[in-house]
C-alpha cells in the first residue's frame, strides 16, 4: 500500500458526511495521493535504478548533462510494472510529473552554492526535458486512429522538411487594461494555445467601474518561450503498399530535439498522438468545431542507425575484429571483387574499379584552404545488354549512401539543387537534388549520353570541386556535394562502331571525360566459346532464382559489404609511400610520352586527354586499393594495380577505333585517293546526301565499300564533310 506515511490530514468518516460526498471526496483525495506517490517514484527510479552493482545511470547522466534525460521504458518496467503503462495510457499528465521528479532529484544532487552575501543558497536547477526510448516495434503510421489519441505511439519513417525555430510560450503573462492586476496562465504544450480567461476576477471598489468583458492583454516580454519546430515524417518507402502514396504525419518537437534533425534522414520516434485545431482549415471545416487536425508532439528520437542515415555508425567489437581478421588475409582485394555484382559474369576490370569507388581514395586538405577530391569517378561506355545498369543498380544496393537517376529524367536543378517558394509562408528555401543528397556517397546516372548538355554542364563543378554555388532568387550559398559519380553511357550510333575513330564513338565533351577518373570501353564481343559460357552462365541464374524469391530480406553478404565499406571510409585514410611516389611520377612521365609521340604521328590528340587530374586519379586508385586491406600506406603494389587498371581503361578507350594511318598500303592510299575525288565529283560544296545511298552510287562504279567508308572517314577527320541527323546524313563544307 504506497503512500500511507504520506503528510496527510487524515479524519475519521462522521456522520454528517453523506455517502454520494465521501466518494467524490475519496476518489479526489487518491487523484492527488497517486500522484503524488507516483513523483516520489519516478524521483526514486531517477536517484536509485542501477544497472549492475553501484552503477546509477541516470543518476549519472542528470550530473554530466543537466538539460535532458533519456529514459528507457524497459528499464521503467524492470523497476515498477506500473509506471510504463501509465505513462503510455496518459503521458502528458505523468510526463510533467518525470520532469519536475528530475528537476528535483537534480537539485538534491547539486552542492549548495555560496550567494552575494555569504550564506548558502539551493543551487539554481533548470528544466530537465525527459526523452522516452523503448525497444518495441513501430506501429505503421496508416494505423494510427482515434483510439491512439494522447496516447504514446511509436512510429518511423523518413523527415521530409523541417521548420524554421519558433518561439512557443510556455507561460503567458497577461495584464487586465482596466485595473492593471496581472496573471499568468500557462500554456498547453504541442500546438495547442493558453485559454485566456473572458473576465477579470478583481472586485471593483466603491466607486470603480467595474472590468469589461475580455480585458486582458498579452505582455510578450514578461512571458517565458521554449523553442519550438515542426517536422513532416513520411513513411518509409519500403511500406508503402503497391500503387499508393506514401502518406505522412506532422511531428511537433521542441527544447533540445530542435535543430538536430537534417531532412532526409530516417528516424524512430516515440511521441504523444495529439490533435490541433488546423488555423487555415479548408473552408468546408470551418463549421465542423470537433474536427481536429492529428500531430505528434515528440517526446523521444532516434536516428535509425543503418547505412541510410547521416549520422556515424557504431560497429559491435565483435564485427571490427572480423573486419579486422579479414583485412589482413592475402587475397583480400580479390575477394572483395568477388563480391561485386556476383550474377554478372566476366567484366572483371569493371568490377575492380567499382570496388574502388565504393572504398573511395582519401580526401585531403591542404594549408592553403584549398580541398582535394578523393572520390572516384568512373564511366561505362558501350554496346546495349552489357550489364552497365545492372552495375548501377548494384552500387546503389551496396554503397552506404547512392541515388539512382536516369539521365533523361533528370534535369540541372534535379541534380543539383532548386529554389522553391514554401506554399505557407511566401518564403524560398532551397532544396538539395541527387547530388547534395548522395553527399558522401554515390550517384549513379544511367543514360549518361542521352542528357542535354546544358544539364550535363552543372555536374562538372560537383564532380572536381565537390561543391555546388547557387545564385537565384536572392540566395547565394554553396552546398557540399562530396560524391562519387558511376556514369553509364551508349555511343552516339547506339553500338560502339570500329570503323570510327575514337573522338566519334565516345560523343562527350573532353571537359567531363577528363573529369572521370577510368573511363571503360565495354563492347559486345561476338566469340563462340565466350557466348557459350555466358549462356550457361545466364540460364543458370534464372534457373536458381526461383528458390529465394519467397524471403524479401537482403542476403547477409550484402549487408556485410555495405558495413565493411562504411568501416574502411570511416577508419583508414591512407597515404603513398616514398617508393610508391617515385615509381608513379617515372610511370606518369613515360605516358605523357607516350601519347605525346602518338600524337605527332597521327597528327591530331588523342579523344581522352591525359592531364594531371589523369595522374590524381591513379593516386586515388592506390589510395583505394591500400583502404580495403585497412592499410595506412599505399605500396608499390598498389600503385602498379592502379596503374594497370588506367591502362586497361581510360588508355585502352584513348587508343580505340581506327586511325587512319594505320598499315595503309601504296595501292590502297590510291584507291582512297580515287574515292575521294569520286565523292567530291558527287557532293557539291554545301550540298548533302545520305551516307548510304552515296556508298550504293560509288560501288556500282566499281569501287570497294569499306575503301570509300574509309575514304569519308578521313574526308571528316580533315573537316572536308561533316555528318548531320546521327550520321546518316553527309555534308561537304565549304
Amino acid at each position: 500500500m504506497s503512500g500511507w506515511d504520506e503528510g496527510a490530514v487524515y479524519y475519521s468518516n462522521q456522520a454528517q458526511f453523506t455517502d454520494a460526498s465521501t466518494e467524490a471526496e475519496a476518489a479526489a483525495s487518491s487523484s492527488t495521493t497517486s500522484r503524488h506517490s507516483v513523483l516520489l517514484k519516478f524521483k526514486e527510479f531517477i536517484r536509485n535504478f542501477e544497472k549492475e552493482k553501484n552503477v546509477f545511470p541516470y543518476r549519472e547522466s542528470l550530473v554530466n548533462n543537466p538539460k535532458f534525460l533519456l529514459v528507457h521504458l524497459e528499464d521503467l518496467l524492470s523497476f515498477d510494472s506500473d509506471l510504463p503503462s501509465l505513462l503510455r495510457s496518459a503521458p502528458s499528465d505523468y510526463l510533467p510529473l518525470m520532469e519536475n521528479a528530475a528537476a528535483e532529484v537534480l537539485a538534491s544532487l547539486k552542492m549548495k552554492v555560496a550567494g552575494d552575501s555569504g550564506e548558502m543558497l539551493e543551487p539554481q536547477t533548470g528544466e530537465v526535458q525527459i526523452l522516452l526510448t523503448s525497444k518495441e516495434d513501430p506501429v505503421s503510421m496508416r494505423s494510427l486512429g482515434a483510439q491512439y489519441i494522447s496516447k504514446l505511439v511509436k512510429i518511423s519513417g523518413i523527415t521530409i522538411s523541417a521548420s524554421r525555430i519558433k518561439a512557443k510560450a510556455t507561460y503567458v503573462h497577461l495584464i487586465c487594461k482596466n485595473c492593471k492586476t496581472a496573471r499568468v496562465i500557462p500554456c498547453r504544450p504541442g500546438l495547442g494555445g493558453a485559454i485566456v480567461p473572458r473576465s477579470c476576477d478583481h472586485v471593483p471598489q466603491p466607486g470603480e467601474e467595474a472590468c469589461p468583458l475580455d480585458p486582458w492583454l498579452v505582455v510578450p516580454d514578461r512571458s517565458k518561450y521554449v523553442d519550438q519546430q515542426t517536422l513532416k515524417l513520411q513513411e518509409n518507402p519500403e511500406d508503402v503498399p503497391t500503387g499508393e502514396l506514401p502518406r505522412n504525419m506532422l511531428l511537433s518537437v521542441d527544447r533540445h530535439l530542435v535543430q538536430t534533425i537534417v531532412p532526409g534522414s530516417r528516424l524512430t520516434i516515440m511521441g504523444i498522438y495529439s490533435i490541433f485545431q488546423a488555423a487555415n482549415s479548408s473552408t468546408n471545416h470551418k463549421g465542423a468545431v470537433a474536427v481536429r487536425q492529428p500531430y505528434i508532439r515528440v517526446v523521444g528520437m532516434e536516428e535509425t542507425n543503418e547505412a541510410s542515415s547521416r549520422g556515424p555508425a557504431t560497429f559491435t567489437q565483435e564485427e571490427v575484429e572480423e573486419f579486422k581478421k579479414f583485412a589482413s588475409n592475402q587475397d583480400t582485394y580479390k575477394v572483395i571483387c568477388s563480391k561485386i555484382a556476383p550474377s554478372i559474369f566476366g567484366h572483371d576490370d569493371v568490377k575492380k574499379a567499382v570496388a574502388c569507388l565504393l572504398f573511395g581514395g582519401a580526401r585531403k586538405n591542404l594549408p592553403d584552404g584549398v580541398k582535394l577530391r578523393g572520390d572516384i569517378n568512373v564511366l561505362l561506355l558501350g554496346d546495349p545488354s552489357t550489364a552497365k545498369s545492372q552495375f548501377l543498380k548494384f552500387v546503389e544496393k551496396t554503397a552506404p549512401i547512392a541515388v539512382y537517376t536516369s539521365g533523361k529524367g533528370s534535369s540541372a536543378a534535379g541534380l543539383t539543387a532548386s529554389v522553391i517558394r514554401d506554399s505557407s509562408s511566401r518564403e524560398f528555401y532551397l532544396e538539395g537534388g541527387a547530388m547534395v543528397l548522395a553527399d558522401g556517397g554515390v550517384v549513379c546516372i544511367d543514360e549518361f549520353d542521352k542528357m542535354r548538355p546544358e544539364d550535363r554542364v552543372a555536374i562538372h563543378e560537383a564532380m572536381e570541386q565537390q561543391t555546388i554555388s547557387i545564385a537565384k532568387a536572392g540566395i547565394t550559398t554553396v552546398l557540399n556535394s562530396r560524391t562519387s559519380v558511376l556514369a553509364a553511357a551508349n555511343p552516339p550510333s547506339g553500338r560502339y562502331d570500329d570503323l570510327k575513330t575514337a573522338q566519334d564513338n565516345i560523343d562527350l565533351q573532353t571537359t567531363i571525360l577528363s573529369r572521370f577518373d577510368l573511363i571503360f570501353i565495354v563492347k559486345d564481343i561476338r566469340m563462340y566459346d565466350q557466348d557459350k559460357v555466358i549462356a550457361s552462365h545466364i540460364i543458370k541464374v534464372h534457373a536458381s532464382a526461383q528458390a529465394t524469391s519467397n524471403d524479401s530480406r537482403p542476403p547477409k553478404e550484402e549487408n556485410w559489404l555495405k558495413r565493411y565499406i562504411q568501416y574502411c571510409r570511416t577508419e583508414c585514410r591512407p597515404r603513398l609511400s616514398e617508393a610508391a611516389c617515385a615509381k608513379l611520377q617515372s610511370d606518369y612521365v613515360d605516358i605523357r610520352r607516350g601519347m605525346r609521340q602518338q600524337a605527332n604521328e597521327t597528327g591530331e590528340s588523342a579523344a581522352i586527354p591525359i592531364t594531371v587530374r589523369q595522374l590524381e586519379a591513379i593516386i586515388r586508385l592506390s589510395e583505394a586499393l591500400a583502404k580495403m586491406k585497412l592499410s595506412h600506406v599505399a605500396t608499390e603494389g598498389d600503385v602498379a594495380e592502379a596503374l594497370r587498371l588506367f591502362k586497361v581503361s581510360t588508355m585502352d578507350a584513348a587508343r580505340s577505333g581506327i586511325n587512319q594511318h594505320i598499315n595503309i598500303s601504296p595501292d590502297m592510299a590510291n584507291e582512297i585517293k580515287q574515292a575521294e575525288n569520286q565523292i567530291k565529283r558527287r557532293l557539291g560544296i554545301g550540298n548533302r546526301i545520305s551516307e548510304r545511298r552515296l556508298i550504293d552510287d560509288l560501288t556500282r562504279m566499281g569501287m570497294n565499300e569499306s575503301i570509300v567508308r574509309r575514304a569519308i572517314l578521313i574526308m571528316h577527320q580533315r573537316g572536308e564533310v561533316e555528318y548531320q541527323r546521327e550520321r546518316h546524313i553527309i555534308v561537304r563544307k565549304v
